[in-house]
């Protein structure tokens, strides 16, 4: 036992979401929660999927799934999308029990913070955000679920989409997802505005909440809302422009509302709630580029959200500018960024790329699927988005272990991946510095 909790904070922490991924699975052969009979392979990817709150699924969740089904998935979810650790420390905390100092790191681990400082104060945070999020979400959408469903089926699926929402899921228990409810301006706009403010990060959330201005606002909450701002509008020009004349997307839409709603959605949907409002295997192959890069940069840190995360890309940029401009240092919003933070950056996007390469050379050497299908479906996985052209129901058995893989990588964090390549020594010897022609 002593060998165990003396594991790295990361370690342990996988370990914890492998087991929790395990008793879902386990819960999910259970005869009661399938309409039919579903293999191990069916269980373990839903599970997978769920906890680490992405969304690709190979059986219809609404169809497949009976009531007791659909709440162990949503209980998954709002589990991988909390995070466990946050779920520990509230209850002990409720509790009046003392958090200690091998507890406070596996949380640091779990919600991507630096330091172990305000820990507490944000796990209080996120659950006073969460539960107010998504009984908001719930109240608005049974507007419309209620009237179609009745009380009982629409406040159920009210509750579920509300709960995937805001955790990122992209579960839905609709075989098309949000596709019949796309000129829904009250479903597309409540549940894109949770998984976005869920994106952001609880960090930046409880930075709002205390201080509410932007000059009082931390370095990280002004690049946080200024990239997730710059991301949104590129990517409704983006989607608007590349899709309005296309038949089976924007075009096929009856109305002009309905093209608006559709164009939103799918613009802030990539990072990375993973619900669509239109076919998404059906849009131009720039497009689906489009999305995959919009799927690798993610959402914020401290969040429900994957990828490499919005800070990441735009401390890429600001090295790229620096590099330019010869100053040798990246600057924003009147603060400096230090080269330790631009290491991590580089480390962090060879890491995130090496996985996404590795996973798609494997899908595509074992599988007789669509090149740009396949890398879509791992940028997917890694990002734990969800969105999916279609390939994930052509994959064996070898083909979702390596998509389980990916989302479970994706979940934890390049970074935490990168604990176990990397050792901090103090170099014994020092070398000549010497010089290499780049480029």
């Amino acid at each position: 036992m002593k060998r165990f909790l003396d594991l790295p904070a990361p370690a342990l922490l996988a370990l914890l979401y492998l087991s929790w991924i395990t008793l879902g699975a386990l819960l999910l052969m259970i005869p009661a929660a399938s309409t039919d009979s579903i293999t191990w392979s069916d269980a373990f990817f839903t599970a997978t999927s769920a906890v680490t709150v992405t969304g690709l699924v190979v059986l219809d969740t609404g169809a497949a799934f009976t009531t007791f089904g659909q709440c162990v998935i949503m209980l998954l979810i709002q589990l991988g999308g909390m995070g466990l650790m946050t779920f520990a420390v509230i209850v002990l905390s409720s509790l009046g029990m003392q958090i200690g100092l091998a507890q406070r790191q596996f949380l640091r681990e779990e919600m991507g913070l630096s330091s172990l400082g305000g820990l507490l104060d944000i796990v209080w945070v996120v659950f006073k955000v969460v539960l107010a999020c998504e009984l908001i979400g719930m109240a608005i959408t049974a507007t419309v679920f209620v009237p179609e469903f009745g009380w009982r089926e629409g406040l159920w699926q009210s509750a579920f989409h509300s709960i995937s929402a805001f955790n990122n899921a992209g579960f839905s228990l609709f075989s098309d997802s949000l596709m019949g409810y796309v000129d829904s301006s009250i479903i597309i706009f409540t549940t894109s505005v949770q998984f976005i403010v869920a994106g952001l990060g609880f960090a930046v959330l409880s930075d709002i909440l205390i201080h509410g201005k932007w000059q009082k606002f931390s370095l990280h909450t002004r690049l946080m809302l200024a990239g997730t701002l710059a991301l949104i509008l590129v990517s409704i020009i983006g989607y608007g422009t590349l899709e309005w004349n296309n038949p089976e997307t924007l075009a096929g839409l009856d109305s002009t509302g309905a093209k608006i709603n559709a164009i939103w959605f799918e613009a802030v949907t990539p990072r990375t709630a993973g619900f669509n409002a239109m076919n998404t295997a059906a849009m131009q192959d720039s497009t689906t580029l489009m999305t995959m890069v919009l799927m690798v940069i993610g959402g914020g840190s401290t969040s429900t959200a994957g990828g490499i995360k919005v800070t990441t890309a735009v401390v890429l940029l600001l090295a790229t500018i620096a590099f330019f401009r010869n100053t040798g240092k990246m600057r924003a919003f009147g603060y400096s960024i230090g080269l330790q933070q631009g290491l991590k950056v580089m480390a962090l996007l060879t890491i995130s790329l090496f996985v996404i390469l590795l996973g798609l050379f494997l899908i595509v050497a074992t599988h007789e699927i669509d090149f740009l299908k396949a890398a879509f479906e791992v940028t997917s996985a890694f990002g734990t988005v969800g969105l999916s052209q279609g390939a994930t129901g052509e994959l064996n058995d070898f083909g979702r272990a390596i998509i389980c893989l990916i989302m479970f990588l994706g979940r934890l964090g390049p970074l935490t991946l990168g604990f176990f390549l990397a050792s901090k020594t103090v170099p014994r010897i020092q070398y000549p510095e010497g010089s290499i022609y780049l480029g």
